[in-house]
């Protein structure tokens, strides 16, 4: 298995076979070079979408009308781009999984908001979600944009990820003393991967307090386009 950022909240994640896009962010990535966009997505299979602000939707439709491949996520968004875009989507919902060939994906419930820009101001995009992802023997919780929650302890009850990839530069989510709370009260990770954080100022810079929460955790802070290998 292979865990690659791609900046911000973006990760490419090769598993049992299968090239997941996580919120793929091209367009306007100031931690995502132009030229590095065609390695960043080569070769994927699906695309799943935590919820629809700009930093994580932007390249959504563009990508999967390129690639040929279907988005996955949450069961409004999906069937209104189905019906609009005619993309290939798979919908669904909190608690529900499906099986992606091999991948097993649930989706499981954040907290943050889900809006698209218009004209006439915000659009409700659906809801706001996570993921646990399961394969090879290794499951990995996506956090998503969110703020710590109590639901955290039943995902791990549920799910026993061990590998977990957090949004935690503050500000729009939790910061990295929240996410050092949640990993250390409510999970037990093996690997744990900060992100959304480092894009802009405004966003923490550094994991350094998260990893101090969770001494026992392997925390690595990810560069974009090198690859971790779990």
């Amino acid at each position: 298995m292979q865990i690659t950022w791609l900046g911000h909240a973006s990760f490419r994640i090769e598993i049992a076979g299968k090239v997941l896009l996580i919120d793929p962010w091209l367009s306007g990535n100031p931690m995502l070079k132009e030229d590095q966009h065609d390695a960043a997505v080569n070769g994927a299979t699906h695309i799943l979408l935590t919820h629809g602000h700009f930093d994580h939707v932007i390249d959504t439709v563009p990508l999967a009308k390129k690639l040929g491949i279907p988005v996955v996520g949450q069961y409004d968004l999906m069937g209104h781009w189905a019906e609009k875009e005619k993309i290939e989507t798979v919908g669904f919902n909190k608690g529900g999984t499906v099986d992606l060939g091999g991948v097993k994906v649930t989706m499981v419930h954040a907290v943050h908001s889900s809006t698209f820009s218009s004209p006439e101001g915000p659009k409700i995009a659906g809801t706001e979600c996570g993921f646990m992802i399961s394969g090879e023997g290794h499951t990995i919780y996506v956090s998503g944009d969110t703020d710590v929650m109590a639901d955290m302890k039943i995902f791990n009850d549920l799910h026993a990820p061990d590998i977990g990839i957090l949004a935690c530069g503050g500000h729009f989510t939790m910061d990295m003393r929240r996410a050092g709370y949640a990993a250390k009260n409510f999970f037990n990770f093996k690997t744990l991967i900060p992100c959304h954080y480092r894009t802009f100022p405004l966003l923490e810079q550094s994991a350094e307090v998260l990893a101090a929460a969770v001494p026992n955790t392997k925390v690595i802070e990810p560069e974009v386009l090198q690859p971790i290998s779990i």
